[in-house]
């Protein structure tokens, strides 16, 4: 079940939020904190006809109530004898606010500073105050923050156990709840309207995520990172799974301990892991084995589990490679366009590193430029290229430019990158985050180049991506919709 939060500050906007809120989820959490009057809470037990939790938390728990400590527990008395269904109360304000009528106590755990060691003292604690549920609150920056919330949940106890996490993994904990059998988890109504800052909606669970898809035997397909191009292609890949008729999901994940996250993976079944962006590194000691052709990059986007080893491969070279070939007329008659080309590929790390690799296959002049020297000159040696170094940038003529660095940015000031090298007629190809369209990109749009758009790339990969994952072709239109939509 999905419970959503609301945190109304008048009694107006109250009803009309319990109303919306219960047209979309299956329990509606009212937060009391958030008035600024002292609300009427038996007039707005009545206003639906899903179970209503009531609490009031306090900013130490996450809340922001301003009264007196008396005046809330008040507050909570008062809101039991309207008769919701449940009534959420702190640890340790527990003794002090009694059972009454038919109303459940969702005994609640909260600490703002970290995850809790002791899950099981707290559980104890909290069923020995009279608890029907026991709730846990942490911060969740990443998984490993947020693994021992989904310990708590998915173990068998006498009492059921929710949990709301705080960060981004909030997300990657309610989507394994859903899986190993939380009784709900916490979504926010809509923007502006979370009970904490970077809860998911509602609408993001239901059309991003297909949360009321997931059950028991869901597999799931973890994919790195939180940004805009993680979430086009979770949107992608999900539908994608819907319409093939099978059982998977996108499951977001922040990665921490690499050591840890291994273990993580085989305990939840996950076989496969998409990454994108500056992650391609960072995930590579999840590799047993990389693909010949791509572990002189040091870079990978898709992790695939294959006879007990995680075997890592880097497509965004190849798509990208593949897309600029093709803009470059590619033929029978012309099978290398790239032969003798000169091409200067902007960037440090991992994508810049691949993109060397994949254009002097094709016996490009490669020039390599970024705004670590040492970093750039030791590609060069390594792919037997010519080192540009970085002041030198504006000063070198290139007939492509390919933009492979996420982390560049468009100025001119101190650490920047001045768009003034690019010019008219230039071919520019950017894979730095598919599809995602960077301020460097954007500027040689500005300036006349001849353009390949970073979405032309990134349908080709997630194509390959889905291929490799499954076995079948995407299905046609999906990614066209998703982009479309963005």
């Amino acid at each position: 079940m999905i419970c959503i939060t609301v945190t109304p500050t008048s009694r107006t906007l109250a009803k009309a939020d319990l109303l919306n809120a219960a047209r979309h989820g299956d329990i509606v959490e009212l937060c009391l904190d958030h008035f600024l009057k002292e609300p009427d809470v038996g007039d707005l037990v009545k206003a639906i006809d899903k179970p209503l939790i009531v609490s009031c938390r306090r900013p130490e728990d996450g809340g922001q109530w301003k009264g007196s400590e008396e005046e809330r527990l008040m507050l909570l008395r008062q809101a039991i004898v309207a008769g919701p269904d449940y009534v959420e109360l702190d640890l340790d304000i527990a003794g002090k606010v009694p059972r009454f009528g038919n109303t459940k106590r969702v005994i609640s755990f909260t600490r703002l500073d970290q995850p809790e060691s002791d899950v099981n003292r707290v559980f104890y604690e909290a069923s020995n105050a009279k608890a029907d549920v026991v709730k846990f609150c942490w911060p969740t920056p990443t998984i490993d923050a947020a693994w021992p919330l989904l310990a708590a949940v998915s173990q068998k106890r006498i009492l059921p156990v929710v949990g709301m996490g705080l960060g981004p993994a909030e997300l990657t904990f309610s989507l394994l709840g859903r899986k190993y059998g939380s009784p709900w988890i916490y979504a926010a109504l809509e923007k502006g309207m979370e009970a904490h800052e970077g809860q998911a909606t509602v609408f993001e669970l239901d059309e991003t995520y297909h949360c009321r898809d997931i059950g028991p035997k869901t597999v799931f397909v973890a994919v790195a990172g939180f940004g805009p191009s993680q979430t086009a292609t979770t949107r992608i890949l999900n539908e994608a799974f819907r319409q093939s008729g099978m059982n998977v999901r996108c499951l977001p994940i922040v990665p921490g301990d690499m050591g840890r996250l291994k273990k993580m993976l085989d305990v939840l079944k996950i076989k496969a892991v998409l990454v994108s962006g500056g992650l391609g590194r960072d995930i590579l000691p999840l590799a047993d084995e990389i693909d010949k052709h791509d572990q002189h990059s040091r870079y990978i986007d898709l992790l695939l589990k294959r006879d007990d080893h995680w075997h890592g491969y880097n497509t965004l070279w190849r798509s990208g490679l593949t897309v600029l070939e093709s803009s470059l007329g590619k033929s029978d008659e012309n099978p290398r366009p790239l032969d003798r080309q000169n091409v200067m590929i902007l960037g440090n790390g991992g994508i810049a590193e691949s993109m060397v690799y994949a254009v002097r296959r094709r016996d490009g002049m490669v020039s390599i430029v970024g705004p670590n020297d040492k970093e750039a000159q030791r590609v060069a040696s390594e792919n037997e290229c010519r080192f540009v170094p970085y002041q030198s940038l504006y000063d070198t003529l290139a007939e492509v430019v390919v933009l492979a660095d996420p982390r560049l940015q468009a100025g001119h000031n101190h650490g920047q990158v001045n768009p003034s090298f690019l010019k008219p007629g230039q071919t520019v190809l950017d894979v730095s985050d598919p599809p995602r369209e960077t301020e460097l990109f954007s500027e040689a749009r500005l300036r006349g180049s001849r353009l390949i758009e970073p979405s032309d790339v990134y349908r080709h990969q997630i194509a390959a991506q889905f291929k490799a994952l499954t076995g079948r072709e995407l299905p046609a239109g999906i990614v066209d919709r998703v982009l479309e939509e963005e």
